[in-house]
């Protein structure tokens, strides 16, 4: 009798990896999955926050996915200094936006071999379908993600297993090739049948990624502030503050010195009063409106700027002239200023 296997599956709890962990445990491997956060998953940093837009709670669906499928599961924060370092100087360079999907796709692997090698296990498997995405998933970029990640031979794919190179457990007999799928593109029409056959009908729609960094609008406010600290002669870096106002607000970049992120909505004015901590805090004094905050060392005139943005953008925007207040450390002070209507002047500075 051949001897039970175990196996790491990374998750995130959409229908790929869901697949993925029913037709390896169906061959009775014993299975532990991880779900790594990356600071840029676009439903947990809602979460986070408190919920969306429109009030709803997302759930987490690598723990949905695990639940269901009963199977421990890991959730492990990545998001810190090795991380941002490989997203501001990515090997393998960005795709369209300002994801680095391969260097990421590397960083995770080697994490979850740390991980094999600690648990005892025999290889990692995941839910990527050969030429699904364009950059992380052809032939030659999974190929290099298993070998930079030191993981040749144990990086099993079980949704394309068939159209790849026989890996290691499948050699050993330890998972049946055979009862592995040949799935590849980007239809997902396979992946629902599947889910039929397999049983599983609680799955999110199989549309779209939930990266920030895949995010036009997101990416323009990443490289904004990367190109704004080499502007000021600083290194380009990104701190993990950084990777949550990201997602916060409006962002209007005054100069290379100061950059004004104007709230939306109530969750995200407290959010922002988290972090006045080396910023200033702007405010409408008599009037409802956003928080917002003013990070760098802005010049008059950008201050009397940030003041008005912020009268635009309250209930006393159509007032002929509005009481701001900047709060910065112990300075205190109120400007008396017009709401900005000059919508082009507005789009100009928006990031």
């Amino acid at each position: 009798m051949k001897r039970q296997a175990k196996a790491i599956a990374m998750i995130s709890g959409g229908l790929d990896s869901t697949l993925a962990l029913a037709l390896v445990r169906r061959q009775g491997v014993e299975v532990k999955a991880v779900n790594f956060y990356t600071g840029f998953c676009i439903t947990e940093t809602q979460r986070r926050k408190g919920g969306r837009p429109d009030g709803t709670i997302p759930r987490n669906e690598a723990l949905r996915a695990a639940a269901d499928l009963e199977v421990d599961i890991e959730y492990v924060d990545i998001s810190g200094r090795g991380y941002f370092d490989m997203l501001v100087n990515p090997r393998w360079g960005y795709g369209a936006n300002a994801n680095p999907c391969v260097d990421c796709r590397v960083f995770m692997m080697r994490r979850a071999k740390e991980i094999m090698e600690a648990e005892g296990a025999d290889f990692v498997f995941t839910g990527e379908v050969l030429g699904q995405r364009p950059k992380s998933q052809r032939r030659d970029t999974l190929r290099i993600v298993e070998r930079e990640s030191g993981l040749d031979g144990r990086l099993l794919r079980p949704l394309s297993a068939k159209l790849l190179a026989p890996t290691i457990p499948e050699q050993e007999g330890l998972v049946d090739r055979s009862l592995l799928e040949d799935i590849s593109g980007r239809s997902r029409h396979r992946q629902m049948e599947l889910a039929a056959q397999l049983g599983i009908a609680d799955y999110p729609q199989p549309a779209g990624g939930c990266c920030y960094l895949t995010d036009e609008n997101f990416a323009r406010k990443f490289f904004d502030v990367l190109d704004a600290r080499e502007a000021r002669g600083e290194a380009r870096r990104l701190e993990r503050e950084d990777v949550l106002l990201l997602s916060t607000g409006r962002h209007f970049r005054l100069s290379p010195r100061a950059k004004l992120i104007v709230g939306r909505t109530e969750v995200e004015n407290a959010l922002l009063e988290h972090h006045v901590e080396g910023r200033a805090r702007v405010e409408a004094r008599d009037v409802l409106g956003p928080v917002a905050l003013v990070e760098g060392v802005p010049t008059w005139e950008e201050r009397v700027l940030a003041a008005r943005i912020v009268a635009r953008y309250g209930k006393g925007k159509d007032a002929p002239r509005v009481a701001v207040e900047w709060r910065e450390g112990d300075l205190v002070e109120v400007y008396e200023v017009e709401p900005e209507h000059d919508e082009a002047k507005l789009e100009a500075l928006r990031v």
